[in-house]
């Protein structure tokens, strides 16, 4: 695989999976949480604040006034945070192939010719049952949560990048993996990054 590949995904898709399987096939590094910490080392902003904005758009101007969480050059702590997590995603990219879960990645590289975008998605109930399956979350909880997250992730990415958070114009391939599973998910990605790279 000559690509990056970059994974949006709803919660409960599989995309933390999908993404693992997929960089071990391939042999390439992986991304998920490892690029916070990547992005911590690279600015010497502390991790834990990188882990407090993940994937999350929690400022406003009276937030940042009264939390005094202003960087360099008056920008917004959040601001920042976001804008050397775009830096750290281009670095990675530009070092070869790898999969980069979530956090803006597909707009980060959206000029990269050798990137291949893909979303994850599948209906509620399903992506509810392997909230509770596979991640360990309250059942009680889980249908709660699952809407919360995506709406996290919607307000941060269409904050951020000026675009809408799952429009299919975004992505270069979509998928229902809740209806395929994740080994059929991750052969279709497969399939897909192999008929691209031939095209090209």
């Amino acid at each position: 695989m000559k690509s990056v590949i970059t994974i949006g995904r709803q919660y409960g898709s599989g995309g933390r999976e999908v993404g693992q399987k997929l960089a071990a096939k391939y042999g390439v590094s992986y991304y998920d949480k490892e690029l916070l910490s990547a992005a911590s080392e690279k600015s010497g902003i502390a991790v834990d604040m990188f882990e407090r904005h993940d994937e999350k758009y929690i400022s406003s101007f009276l937030y940042s006034l009264v939390a005094g969480a202003y960087g360099e050059n008056g920008l917004p702590m959040d601001h920042k945070i976001f804008l050397e997590q775009l830096r750290t995603i281009k670095d990675l990219a530009d070092k070869g192939p790898c999969v980069i879960i979530g956090r803006c990645a597909d707009y980060a590289l959206r000029d990269y010719d050798n990137a291949i975008h893909i979303y994850l998605h599948g209906n509620t109930e399903k992506r509810v049952e392997r909230a509770v399956e596979a991640y360990g979350v309250d059942s009680a909880k889980a249908a709660e949560i699952v809407v919360k997250t995506d709406k996290q992730r919607a307000s941060y990415y269409n904050f951020y990048t000026g675009r809408k958070w799952g429009d299919i114009q975004n992505y270069d391939l979509t998928i229902d993996s809740a209806m395929l599973g994740i080994d059929n998910t991750v052969k279709l990605i497969m399939d897909f990054v192999e008929m691209v790279e031939k095209s090209r």
